[in-house]
């Protein structure tokens, strides 16, 4: 009778399968578009490699100064273990001083000293943890990971710590990467909606000049009324010119709302001549007091383009505030135009040209203009500039798949000229 055993898969077997699983892991990593979900995927990878069924992610929350769970699978969840740990938990500070992969054996001692301690953190020590893997960046925790079996203690084979160790700095690298994008995507926000507010001044001398005359012909019915309300041909007529410069100011006020709110980009069918018109309503207060003339020239029938119609306000407007505080120190003219432009490939696209005659731009600082915080304007209590204006400017064009172009010459003047893509044929 010949003795049968079970098939055992060879080093180099086992070797391709732990590439195939790292490969497919470092798959998962790529472009998550919410936290919740590269912590499940780092969970989940880690979970199916431990062959650990039940398991835990804890984060580094640098304005709390502590980890907190983000995700959970199996019976490990908030009711079991706790929502947060500090700094000091005796298995933090473990994990912080070896760098390296915990099994049960190596955490009996950080998770007693837990137990002694009278804090949320010692929930920790009732569970029956197998393992506890660092996610570990330029040598800092900033996660770890919780794993369990449902059935008890047991061994980790040390080929797989090996590959678990090599998964865990995967995924330490690539959610290093999401939170420094989520950082960066909420500064450029903070960037936008400060730019925003900067101009709100301007915006709110426009908005009470525009508001004058429909308030003048609402506050002459209330007058008349009493004295003609049994004339209905005049009661009918300013009932009708009153609802609509109260439809107007409706209009105004939300426009101003829509402005200073700051929202994620939206694509709608908007038509450029009328969003230029209504930035130059806006500036003509400020440009008639400081004794500049605007002169308008807007293309019939220009093509309508998919547009973010606050995002692009928030361009034309940084550029007609720039050029007026270019022209302070004397009178000029702001010209503003708008053409039909046919590119090379036969695409029709939209222009906007904003002219000024002011003082103009160095030929040094013509590269650095769309710099961050790169400014010209000397800090004051009129013109300071912040530096930030052109480079968002820059960027929103650049996400409308345009172009932001600039011709200055000093003593003269400065041209930019905003191209945007109209509706494809």
């Amino acid at each position: 009778m010949t003795d049968r055993t079970a098939p055992q898969s060879s080093p180099c077997q086992s070797g391709t399968a732990s590439l195939q699983r790292l490969t497919q892991f470092a798959r998962d990593m790529g472009h998550p578009t919410s936290l919740p979900i590269i912590a499940e995927r780092i969970l989940s990878g880690l979970s199916e490699v431990s062959q650990l069924s039940h398991g835990v992610l804890y984060l580094f929350d640098r304005e709390r100064e502590c980890f907190c769970q983000v995700v959970s699978q199996g019976q490990i969840s908030s009711t079991t273990a706790s929502p947060i740990v500090s700094l000091n938990h005796p298995l933090v500070q473990q994990l912080t001083h070896h760098q390296d992969i915990l099994d049960s054996s190596a955490l009996t001692d950080s998770l007693y000293s837990a137990s002694l301690d009278n804090t949320a953190g010692a929930q920790l020590a009732t569970l029956p943890i197998n393992l506890a893997i660092p996610l570990l960046n330029r040598e800092k925790l900033i996660a770890f990971v919780l794993l369990q079996s449902r059935i008890g203690s047991t061994v980790i084979p040390s080929h797989t710590k090996e590959l678990l160790a090599v998964m865990a700095q995967n995924a330490a690298n690539a959610l290093d990467s999401f939170l420094l994008y989520e950082d960066q995507r909420q500064s450029q926000a903070l960037m936008r909606r400060t730019d925003r507010l900067r101009s709100l001044e301007t915006i709110a001398g426009g908005f009470a000049h525009e508001i004058r005359n429909p308030l003048t012909s609402i506050k002459t019915f209330i007058q008349l009324a009493p004295e003609r309300k049994d004339d209905s041909q005049f009661i009918n007529e300013f009932s009708r010119i009153v609802l609509d410069d109260v439809n107007r100011i409706e209009r105004l006020i939300q426009e101003i709302l829509d402005y200073a709110r700051y929202m994620e980009p939206r694509l709608t069918d908007e038509d450029l001549n009328e969003i230029v018109s209504s930035c130059l309503y806006f500036i003509q207060v400020k440009a008639d007091s400081r004794g500049i003339k605007i002169e308008k020239d807007l293309a019939p029938e220009l093509p309508r383009g998919m547009l973010d119609r606050q995002q692009i306000k928030q361009v034309l407007l940084n550029l007609l505030l720039n050029a007026m505080d270019a022209m302070s120190e004397k009178i000029g003219t702001l010209r503003v135009r708008t053409t039909r432009l046919l590119k090379t490939d036969g695409e029709v696209w939209t222009q906007v040209e904003i002219e000024d005659t002011g003082h103009g731009i160095s030929s040094d600082n013509l590269d650095h203009i769309f710099d961050p915080f790169f400014t010209t304007k000397h800090a004051s209590a009129v013109n300071e500039g912040t530096g930030l204006g052109l480079t968002i400017a820059h960027q929103i064009i650049r996400e409308h798949r345009g172009e932001i172009q600039v011709q200055s010459t000093e003593g003269i003047g400065t041209t930019f000229r905003i191209n945007l893509p109209s509706h494809r044929n």
